[in-house]
Parts: C-alpha cells; structure tokens; sequence
C-alpha cells in the first residue's frame, strides 16, 4: 500500500494536538482541507483513526499503534530526502540558500562574495520563497540555509543566528490621512484594514499584523497576498495597510506608497537559519560565518 507522506504529517499533527484547529494552524493548511486529509488516510487503511467529538480528537485503539510508529518513518523519509538532495548540490559545488523578500538586504552580495572568495569553485545560489513558505524551503530539505524573518513557524526545530534587528514601520496608500504623519501610534491603525499573508501562515501572518500587541482589538483584513508585488499593489490601490521592516522603504519604494515609523510596536529580526544535520557541514558553516561577518 503507498500511502501519501503529506497525510501522514497531517495525522501526526492532530495525533498531537489533539484538534483539528491547531492542527489546521500548525500545517499552515484550512480545517476543511486537513479533515479531508484525515478521511482520505482512513480510507486508505481500512481503519478508524480518531474519535470525534466536541471536545477534539481523540485516537482510537489503531490510531495509538501508528501514532507510535510514524514519527519514526517521518524522520527516515525527511532525512533521506535531504541527504539526497544535499548530495546532489555538493556534486554541482552549489550552495542553496533560500529567502525571504526583505530578509536578504544590501549586506548580502558581499555575504555571497565572501562565501565565494572562502570557497572557490562553489557559488551561492539563491532561491526567493513566497510568504506561506516563511521557512524558505529549509524545513522541507530544499535549501540549504535560508536567510529568513523571526519569527518563523517551525524556527525551534532549526538553528538559527539572528543578523540584525530593525523597527516595523507602516506601508499605507500617499493619499491615505495619515500618511503625512511623520510618526504614528499603533493604537490608530488597530481600525484599519490590513494586507495580510494567506491563513496558512499562522503566527507568521499574526507577527505582521502585530496580533499580539493590539490588547485584544480584532484584525481588520482588507486583502490577502503571498507575494510582495501583489502586496505593493493591495496597499497602493487602498485596500489596506501594512506592517514592514523599515528597510522596505529603500528594497519597495514606489510611487502612491509611502512608509512611515509606527510607535508602540515591536522591531523585526533577520536571521541566518540551517538544519541541525548541517551543525558539521563546513560548507554551511562556512556560509554561516560570512553571513555573520557581513551582518557585523
């Protein structure tokens, strides 16, 4: 029997959680989408997996048995996939480093150039992800080392060296009244819509919307997008504001947004992130090194 290793990620993580809430929040997937998932897995075995009630989802007598069982053919599976894959780019003598809009800032060409002069016949190759991959493809195996924005879903299973710290300022429409504000207070765009990243992203997408300093005003969502052109045009065409680093005003300046600092409001980090496996490899390390030498 072949069985999807997607549905079994999803099983682990309402074996864990024990709702299909956080569950949903934790795979960055719709409820409607991971109950799916499950009922597929079910069939497919021939088994009941879960007893549902209000009160969550609790494992049946089978679902115990492979709960205990597929952590294990998980970490087997992710692991040979990522020796595979890293064995692939050490033969071309490519580095693949994924990022985030804006986590990769004017320090990293000399960071590249860096890693180029310390290994010679390597390069650097660089690989943008979308907001709802905020790991840059680390987590799945298909970089290397990333260069992402803290906090991420997933960052505790990871190393990580934090680059540097930068304020969150707002992006608005010109022509929006509080654009000619040389500062604004937080407190006056908890009532605004706001551009945000797709559901999926969980606390990503709460980071940016600063969900946790509002002291429990609701989120006003004017659109949603994934990628920063998309949301360049959402906020220029006024369908909402948005948080970002400060650095946004030089990496997307364009005409009909401007951005202005936010009082009361916590800063964003940068970091330099890499799988624990990679804690020997000279090659990740090496690139680590520069990073940390050109964030300096």
């Amino acid at each position: 029997m072949d069985v999807d290793t997607r549905l079994l990620r999803s099983f682990v993580a309402v074996a864990e959680e024990g709702t299909l809430t956080r569950a949903a929040g934790r795979l960055y997937v719709s409820q409607p989408a991971l109950t799916k998932q499950i009922r597929q897995l079910e069939e497919q075995l021939g088994v009941r997996l879960f007893t549902r009630s209000r009160a969550g989802m609790a494992l049946t007598e089978a679902g115990r048995v492979l709960a205990e069982r597929v952590p294990g053919v998980l970490a087997g599976w992710e692991q040979a996939v990522r020796e595979t894959k890293g064995a692939a780019s050490r033969a071309a003598r490519v580095l693949r480093v994924g990022f985030l809009a804006s986590a990769a800032n004017e320090a990293t060409p000399g960071i590249v150039a860096a890693f180029a002069e310390r290994r010679p016949g390597w390069r650097a190759e660089m690989r943008q992800a979308s907001w709802s991959n905020p790991s840059a493809g680390l987590a799945d195996g298909d970089v290397d080392v990333a260069l992402l924005r803290l906090p991420f879903p997933g960052q505790d299973a990871l190393r990580v060296e934090v680059l540097l710290t930068e304020p969150r300022w707002v992006a608005l429409a010109s022509a929006h009244p509080l654009a000619d504000r040389d500062e604004i207070p937080f407190r006056e765009l908890w009532d605004e819509p706001f551009v945000a990243a797709p559901a999926e992203t969980g606390w990503w997408r709460d980071h940016w919307l600063a969900t946790d300093e509002r002291e429990g005003n609701p989120v006003r969502v004017g659109a949603v997008t994934d990628q920063p052109d998309d949301w360049l045009t959402a906020i220029a065409n006024g369908y909402g504001i948005a948080l970002a680093p400060a650095s946004a005003a030089r990496f997307y300046a364009r005409p009909g947004i401007t951005y202005r600092p936010v009082a009361g409001v916590g800063p964003t980090r940068v970091g330099v992130a890499w799988a624990p496996a990679d804690d020997g490899n000279p090659v990740v390390q090496d690139f680590v090194r520069c990073c940390l030498a050109g964030s300096g």
